[in-house]
């Protein structure tokens, strides 16, 4: 552990960014074993994954905003890094999904958004995979960068735990996007590979997010609502009604609350 902590924040960001992706290649490996995942399996994990997600958006990125805004001498205006930056996360990952084509998982062709094409649907919904997962990215890289300007344990922790949050997360989202491919007849070695790369973006993301606030301190604020501002939007826009699509509302309403549950202890515990 000694040698983890020796390294810069940049290098924990990326090396925290390929245990999100190992993560998710586990997941898609399930496809090695069975063909098809039961639907109230499946939005059990996507309950799971948008729980995960927005406890980790507050204590893991908006509540240290605010903290760090505080820090920055902001006073009574501590708020307004955070209410810019997740707005600002939220509108632009809307702006992505209008200007890139990508499909939605459980939609047909005809369902595609952004601009219209002859792509595939398996290369659209890897391409809605692969945008939604670059908030993720973003949101380990940022936590590890202000590490920089906070060294203490805690701020390590914090960071720590929401790298093992959204790991935790990548499971059961690796093994949903994976699983459907390998049901509608792609080999099992291929659907695999388009799960797991759909989470390659992530080592990318969180290495640039440690870079961007390393660089530009005045940013860490706006940095870490940004990307909780876009991990929101995909909750709400794709994890949230994927969930509760089959008629499993209960079953996936309790995973959202498991999932909440569990990144809350990780991050109040461990940071």
């Amino acid at each position: 552990m000694d040698w983890f902590l020796q390294l810069s924040p940049i290098a924990k960001a990326g090396l925290a960014g390929l245990f999100t992706w190992l993560c998710t290649a586990a997941g898609s490996s399930l496809v090695f074993f069975m063909k098809q995942i039961n639907s109230k399996v499946l939005d059990a994990m996507n309950g799971f994954a948008a729980g995960v997600m927005i406890a980790a958006s507050y204590w893991s990125l908006l509540a240290p905003a605010i903290s760090h805004a505080e820090d920055m001498g902001y006073g009574n205006w501590s708020f307004i890094p955070a209410l810019v930056g997740f707005v600002g996360g939220g509108f632009f990952l809307r702006l992505v999904d209008m200007i890139v084509p990508h499909l939605h998982a459980g939609m047909g062709r005809h369902d595609a958004e952004g601009p219209k094409t002859s792509l595939s649907s398996t290369t659209l919904l890897f391409i809605a995979i692969t945008i939604h997962n670059i908030p993720e990215g973003l949101s380990v890289g940022v936590a590890f960068g202000s590490t920089a300007f906070d060294p203490s344990q805690a701020a390590l922790a914090s960071a720590m735990a929401l790298a093992m949050g959204i790991g935790l997360q990548n499971f059961p989202e690796g093994a949903a996007l994976a699983l459907p491919y390998r049901a509608s007849g792609v080999s099992a070695k291929r659907a695999f590979n388009l799960g797991q790369a759909s989470a390659l973006v992530e080592i990318f993301a969180a290495i640039l997010g440690a870079w961007l606030v390393n660089q530009v301190y005045v940013i860490l604020p706006y940095a870490l609502a940004f990307a909780a501002g876009a991990m929101v939007f995909v909750c709400v826009e794709e994890l949230i009604p994927s969930s509760q699509s089959n008629g499993n509302t209960d079953t996936a309403t309790l995973a959202f609350i498991i999932g909440f549950a569990i990144m809350m202890t990780l991050d109040v515990a461990l940071g």
